[in-house]
């Protein structure tokens, strides 16, 4: 599968989350976003760019800031094709589509746990014994989560760096074996 071939792909299954999709496909059209967002970067930089000088006490500061409208829209027309090529990729190795959500969902139950742990802390007196309680607890939970957040994008990129699964798995029929 070529370059042009792959994106052509994505962009016409891009909400088919069913299949499998080859090595090729997912990382050729993972370099197209990579070089849209890089020329994306560029147009904003170039067009949309604010600069402001400030001087006080002497010092001079020059601050540039964006919206990036140019990068929101790149990434807006490219998230529902990469999630469906992350998903069938997924499939092509053997596993479901939901594991490419993995970093995402770890990072919710995270930011969760982290929020209504505290927040029902806070709910106790202050430096009562329910309020420590639920802060280490909150801690012991938060901490190992953390540390799997950090490792599960490295996991995910493994798997979707793996070769193809031989022959038919559930989620079809191998992409680079032609049917006889």
């Amino acid at each position: 599968m070529t370059f042009t071939e792959a994106v052509g792909t994505c962009f016409s299954k891009f909400l088919t989350f069913s299949g499998r999709a080859s090595r090729p496909e997912y990382w050729y059209f993972f370099l197209f976003i990579v070089i849209c967002n890089v020329v994306a970067g560029m147009i904003d930089w170039q067009f949309f760019t604010q600069v402001v000088e400030t001087e006080a006490n002497g010092v001079k500061t020059v601050t540039a800031t964006s919206a990036q409208p140019v990068q929101s829209l790149v990434g807006f027309v490219v998230f529902f094709p990469h999630l469906a090529v992350a998903f069938r990729r997924m499939h092509d190795t053997g596993r479901s589509g939901l594991y490419a959500l993995l970093p995402i969902l770890l990072f919710l139950g995270a930011m969760a746990v982290l929020i209504f742990g505290i927040g029902l802390a806070s709910s106790f007196a202050h430096g009562g014994r329910l309020d420590i309680l639920f802060t280490r607890a909150t801690l012991l939970i938060v901490i190992p989560t953390l540390l799997v957040l950090f490792v599960s994008p490295l996991l995910v990129l493994w798997w979707l760096a793996r070769p193809s699964q031989p022959g038919t798995n559930q989620y079809g029929p191998n992409p680079y074996e032609v049917a006889q």
